[in-house]
């Protein structure tokens, strides 16, 4: 039997999750593969072979945390608190698993401190690439230390500030493990019961954070009535917004992609699944970073701006005129085949590929004749 593939997944948002799934499920069938998550119930259907062993979470304090914040952090950590028992449990659990499995690989979407769990215990890590400013000791040591880095995004979107190395050892998977088929735009309005004669602003607001406030959007809305607006996922209420009625907060939908399917412009944040629906979508595109760890989704937006994907705007507007203005410039930049040339599509398979290269080029020499095998055939 092939050596085992560990992978850790971060339990925020579903992203992770499924772009787990994408991977483990296109890896061979005689590829085991231990999948350690916070959570058992985020995602998709796995194949057989792959397991799921359920952790404490590393972000979420326990009951009977010490009081030992008083502790600093070193450069080369992000959240490793002293004292939690739950970190303790988790670390362990993954440590003595790279003791008994032996494993080719470990694969963390996203942990800094697991990543260097893994060379901290001599097992070869794929750090999961993510955009942000993360040229920090403890980003830049998972990085460096890693025998590849997996980028679930295309080349063109890449960041300027990431030096040669980096770049070398990266295996860009735009549209890794996101649902990208759209429909349609006139079946998509007929299924919402939309107009087909008027225009339709579609927004997204991010499951990975609180998401926006509806005042600014009853703001559009007024701002141009001659658009219907939608507004799906988590929205914040304000108490003193006034909606208009070519407004409606939708919250969260079980069809994403017919609403996106049937907008004329789409305004969203910049998480990764998100933003590769938005490019499949290739509307006319504005987008609002929301705040994240490392200034993640403000990095994210300045790379489609600079590729000439999407209109970057630092916030939402707050008046007619700057409403009017970003539609306008959306529209005058919109490359609907550049879009869709981002958006990528069918990378699992490719991926999945790639990390058994990287898992033969590790251990192809030095492992027993029977594992040399398995890899020749």
């Amino acid at each position: 039997m092939r050596r085992p593939i560990g992978y850790f997944v971060h339990h925020q948002g579903r992203g992770h999750a499924e772009r787990c799934a994408a991977v483990v499920n296109a890896l061979p069938a005689d590829r085991p593969v231990t999948v350690f998550c916070a959570r058992d119930d985020i995602f998709p259907t796995l194949r057989e072979g792959v397991t799921i062993r359920t952790i404490p979470s590393l972000f979420e304090p326990p009951a009977d945390r010490p009081a030992t914040d008083w502790i600093a952090t070193p450069d080369t950590l992000h959240c490793a608190p002293v004292g939690w028992t739950t970190i303790r449990q988790a670390m362990a659990v993954m440590a003595q698993w790279f003791h008994e499995a032996d494993p080719a690989l470990m694969i963390s979407d996203v942990s800094a401190e697991v990543a260097q769990l893994a060379r901290i215990c001599s097992v070869p890590h794929v750090k999961v690439l993510q955009h942000g400013d993360r040229g920090d000791p403890g980003h830049m040591a998972a990085y460096r230390g890693a025998a590849g880095l997996l980028a679930p995004f295309h080349p063109d979107l890449a960041q300027p500030d990431w030096p040669g190395w980096m770049r070398e050892m990266t295996f860009h998977a735009p549209g890794l493990g996101v649902h990208q088929a759209l429909p349609d735009g006139a079946v998509a309005r007929r299924r919402l019961g939309l107009d087909p004669d008027r225009p339709v602003a579609v927004a997204v607001s991010g499951g990975g954070g609180n998401g926006w406030a509806d005042a600014p959007f009853g703001v559009a809305a007024r701002s141009i009535p001659e658009m219907d607006w939608i507004v799906i996922g988590h929205i914040q209420r304000d108490w003193h917004a006034t909606l208009p009625a070519n407004l409606r907060l939708a919250e969260w939908v079980d069809n994403p992609l017919d609403y996106l399917a049937a907008a004329d412009v789409i305004l969203s944040s910049t998480g990764n699944t998100t933003c590769q629906q938005a490019l499949a979508a290739a509307r006319p595109w504005v987008v609002v970073p929301e705040w994240r760890y490392f200034d993640e989704h403000l990095c994210k937006a300045r790379a489609l701006a600079d590729a000439g994907a999407a209109l970057h705007l630092p916030l939402l507007p707050s008046s007619a005129h700057r409403w009017r203005e970003a539609l306008f410039q959306a529209r005058a930049m919109h490359d609907p085949d550049l879009q869709r040339r981002l958006a990528g599509r069918g990378m699992a398979s490719a991926t999945a590929a790639w990390l058994e290269s990287l898992a033969a080029r590790l251990w192809d020499e030095a492992a027993p004749k029977e594992i040399q095998k398995d890899f020749a055939a």
